[in-house]
């Protein structure tokens, strides 16, 4: 076992969830070997060609991540040790919610501008993504030029924006990506939708936290009526600007925003989670053309910090 290969215990968690068959009914190759190979490229970020020969070849390890991340595999895979986390009582409910950008390497430019064309499932209706071994190798429906491939101009220069949801132990549990000049005020709806965590046994899936925190860029009255509705308590900071808005109005302006300046310390626990992300090079940097592609880059990632933590 090489470094930073899945260990023993780790393949036994994910052993069981793993597609069974092939491509057009033939048979995988291992798929341990071929884990390991993506989980090398993603901790290294080296280029695909340049992976070492233990773990095959090459295309059939970059042929491997394309394909589940586009058929939702990784994610799959993310929900089930999410589920089993939930079950034992491992995951603590207080969600901070942030941003960060990621430097676009300038081979990331230059994807084709038509929309890819949709994965073609041969499975049966209701089969679940990645289960049945018969997806043709595709992409998802979206993406095409620089906004639907989730790339921007920012401070930073070319960049793309990674959304998140943690949990109170630093693990993420809802992944967005955006432009790198989208704001992150707007995004809390989506990011807080990628939340649901499966139930082991009977039962709807887990899609709401027992209290959200976030900084002064998710203040939006828009925001606050989102997560009112949905009856989840927040801890948000209200911006000066707001408050002096608010205080203009006199009666009209309503209360003051609640606010506990102690549990808010709290949300920390993003900016850690964060770190442990850009810890892989192929999260810190984005080199895929694709946004789909990416995105299971940065699904694995997660996946590989909640096996390991």
């Amino acid at each position: 076992m090489g470094r930073g290969d899945l260990t023993n215990a780790e393949w036994d968690r994910l052993e069981s969830f793993l597609p069974r068959g092939g491509a057009r009914g033939g048979r995988w190759s291992d798929h341990r070997r071929v884990i390991n190979g993506v989980l090398y490229r993603v901790r290294t970020g080296v280029q695909w060609r340049d992976l070492p020969e233990r773990f095959g070849p090459w295309e059939t390890v970059y042929k491997r991540h394309r394909r589940w991340s586009a058929d939702g595999t990784w994610q799959m895979l993310l929900s089930r040790i999410q589920a089993a986390e939930d079950a034992a009582g491992g995951i603590d409910w207080d969600v901070s919610v942030d941003s960060t950008a990621v430097r676009v390497h300038q081979h990331a430019a230059g994807a084709r501008k038509a929309p890819p064309a949709a994965i073609s499932q041969k499975g049966r209706a209701g089969d679940e993504p990645g289960r049945s071994g018969t997806a043709e190798t595709g992409r998802p429906s979206g993406g095409g030029g620089q906004i639907g491939e989730c790339l921007g101009r920012s401070r930073g220069g070319f960049t793309t924006k990674i959304h998140l949801a943690a949990e109170g132990r630093c693990r993420p549990l809802g992944l967005v990506l955006t432009p790198g000049h989208y704001g992150d005020g707007p995004q809390l709806e989506r990011v807080l939708e990628q939340v649901s965590v499966p139930r082991t046994g009977v039962g709807r899936p887990r899609t709401r936290p027992d209290r959200v925190l976030a900084d002064k860029a998710y203040t939006s009255r828009r925001n606050r009526r989102y997560l009112r509705r949905r009856g989840i308590p927040h801890t948000i900071p209200e911006r000066l600007d707001q408050q002096r808005h608010r205080k203009n109005r006199g009666s009209r302006g309503g209360r003051p925003t609640g606010f506990d300046s102690e549990r808010y310390k709290k949300r920390n626990t993003v900016e850690r989670t964060i770190n442990r992300l850009k810890g892989f090079r192929a999260v810190a940097t984005r080199y895929e053309k694709r946004a789909y592609i990416y995105l299971g880059t940065v699904t694995l990632a997660a996946l590989v910090i909640w096996l390991r933590t």
